[in-house]
């Protein structure tokens, strides 16, 4: 892996704003992006492993379809419900922000026992949640954080119902 990548994950994990408007504007940080979400996804298997390995080839997949669907539902939300003035985004640049906010996520590699996989997996998330609040605060260039909020839960709402709809039309219980 190249310097400036490992530097991205560095800084996106750091909360790093700048890190986030430079992957914002470069196209070309998409396929690192999908990377970071990928090594996110490894290592949450990994920090499972002791719940099992049944899933852990399955979970990159479905976390890279997880990541495109969830980009573009924060990018149909933050520019087309709840636009700020100054908002222009693309899905594209939706993908590369929220992709680099997956980068706290490679903590959970450390859950190896059940007890550190329960403090990794809740610090992980939490601090992934404000990644991501940022990384959607960037992309859709908003100045107002509470917003950003909004969208993400407004976003995870919709993404819960779509989920629950799926597995009825399945047969899921």
């Amino acid at each position: 892996m190249n310097s400036i990548f490992i530097n991205r994950i560095i800084r996106a994990c750091k909360l790093d704003i700048s890190l986030y408007e430079e992957v914002e504007a470069d196209k070309s940080a998409t396929l690192q992006a999908a990377l970071v979400v990928v090594l996110s996804s490894l290592a949450a298997g990994v920090g499972a492993l002791s719940l099992g390995a049944s899933n852990f080839f399955m979970a990159p997949i479905l976390s890279l379809v997880s990541w495109y669907i969830w980009a573009y539902l924060i990018y149909l939300i933050g520019t087309k419900l709840f636009p700020e003035k100054n908002t222009k985004a693309d899905h594209g640049e939706l993908l590369r922000t929220i992709g680099f906010s997956s980068a706290p996520g490679l903590i959970r590699i450390f859950g190896f026992t059940p007890e550190l996989m329960t403090i990794t997996f809740i610090g992980a998330g939490i601090w992934m949640l404000v990644a991501m609040i940022i990384a959607v605060r960037q992309a859709l260039d908003y100045e107002s954080t509470w917003r950003a909020i909004g969208v993400v839960v407004i976003g995870f709402l919709v993404q819960g119902i779509l989920l629950v709809m799926i597995l009825r039309i399945f047969g899921a219980n």
